[in-house]
């Protein structure tokens, strides 16, 4: 009698055991469809039309038109034929409202970049800082030409103040081809807002450098910069890196300047550039600059790797030099170009473009700045204006082939220095 009750007290317990863990797993699988039926809602709300038809409904599909229609023209090929371009894969609203003939770029400064998808994810802080148009070339190979066209759409659906001022471009190896990205579920798996597609890049992060992509790809820097700046109408350009900033509210101090100064036709005018200790926040205004600078936790762009290549831009003078007023952007003075400066400047959208031979590491923006020194143009240094690149460029964090590239590139600059005898045959100016 006391065996059977015990029996009867032990079925009883696996009974309810039975049930909770039968209960568990209707929870889970509740769950497990719920949250399915959340991402085929978001995704359907990503490319879904349906009948049920808003303006901000008609907006999305406005967006996914173009961009269907961007990719279905399969690009262009670049010069050398080994890279295909997509401009204006997606277009900001800016970009959208500009009427032609309107006049409206002849006063507008547009901010070019370039980068991979692994440095995607400084956009967010750049724009923070900018909040103003920006022109940005891409480039990806192989998975991630799929992943950067559609994280493009969705930082166009989801980021509003992306949206607004940026123009996305695509450049792949040519035997690639980007296709609209409809059927890719895993992309947009998780997606909900703005800072889950940055927190989507922020995987990406620091995958390779974007010169050490892979052993027979080749970045092709400069043809990105090129694809960047023709993508604006702009009357001045500001061609940077992805991972600097530039100083706070440049684009209307610099608009102010130029409404009060007529530039001369042959002016470029140069940003001071400076590398910031990773652990700090960067400066906004010259006298923060300053202050960092004279505790070494500011210095110039690459003075461990090139001093000479940003010397001649004269720190010393241009950190003491007396300012007009706190919001009074002029220049503080003017240079000719040496050998082997390579300045950061804000320039008409006339200069010429840079030279697309030079791929990977070296001697890419120092050819144009050459080029421009033979053309017959000064380098106007703004006096409390600049760039600020994140963190310290020091020896050993470089990709391994950044030597070789650096040879290669030098002989193919002497070359370049030769065409540019042909090209202004009257110029007194050499490199």
């Amino acid at each position: 009698m006391h065996f059977s009750k015990k029996c009867s007290v032990f079925k009883v317990i696996l009974s309810a055991l039975f049930i909770v863990a039968l209960l568990q797993l209707i929870y889970l699988s509740f769950l497990s469809r719920f949250h399915g039926k959340q991402q085929r809602y978001k995704y359907f709300e990503l490319f879904g039309g349906g009948s049920k038809r808003n303006a901000h409904q008609t907006e999305k599909n406005s967006k996914k038109e173009h961009l269907r229609y961007s990719l279905s023209t399969g690009g262009i090929f670049d010069a050398s034929g080994q890279y295909r371009v997509y401009r204006n894969l997606v277009k900001s609203d800016f970009s959208t409202n500009q009427k032609p003939g309107s006049g409206t770029s002849t006063n507008t400064l547009v901010l070019a970049t370039h980068t991979t998808i692994n440095n995607l994810h400084h956009l967010d802080s750049l724009l923070e800082r900018w909040k103003n148009p920006l022109s940005i070339a891409i480039f990806a190979h192989g998975q991630d030409v799929k992943f950067a066209t559609a994280l493009v759409y969705a930082l166009s659906i989801f980021c509003p103040h992306i949206q607004a001022l940026v123009d996305f471009h695509l450049v792949c190896p040519s035997e690639e081809t980007a296709s609209f990205p409809e059927q890719d579920r895993e992309h947009f798996s998780g997606l909900e807002d703005c800072a889950g597609v940055f927190a989507k890049l922020g995987s990406h992060r620091d995958k390779y450098k974007n010169y050490a992509i892979g052993s027979n790809i080749s970045y092709p820097n400069n043809l990105l910069r090129n694809v960047a700046r023709s993508g604006t109408d702009a009357a001045f350009i500001l061609v940077i890196d992805m991972d600097m900033v530039p100083s706070d509210s440049l684009h209307q101090q610099f608009l102010d300047m130029v409404a009060r100064r007529r530039p001369n036709t042959e002016e470029v005018f140069v940003l001071p550039a400076f590398e910031i200790r990773h652990t700090r926040k960067l400066p906004a205004t010259k006298p923060e600059l300053v202050q960092l600078y004279q505790v070494g936790e500011v210095r110039p762009f690459y003075e461990e790797l090139c001093p000479r290549c940003q010397a001649p831009t004269n720190y010393s003078r241009w950190v003491n030099q007396h300012e007009h007023g706190p919001d009074q952007l002029d220049v503080a003075y003017t240079l000719n170009w040496v050998d082997p400066w390579e300045p950061f400047y804000i320039s008409a959208r006339s200069v010429p473009l840079y030279d697309e031979n030079f791929r990977q590491y070296g001697f890419n923006r120092i050819s144009q700045a050459c080029e421009l020194h033979i053309a017959g143009y000064r380098f106007s240094v703004l006096n409390s204006a600049f760039v600020v690149h994140r963190g310290f460029k020091v020896q050993g964090e470089f990709h391994s082939r950044k030597d070789e590239e650096n040879r290669r590139n030098r002989v193919l600059f002497r070359s370049f220095k030769e065409g540019l005898k042909t090209k202004y045959p009257t110029s007194p100016r050499r490199c």
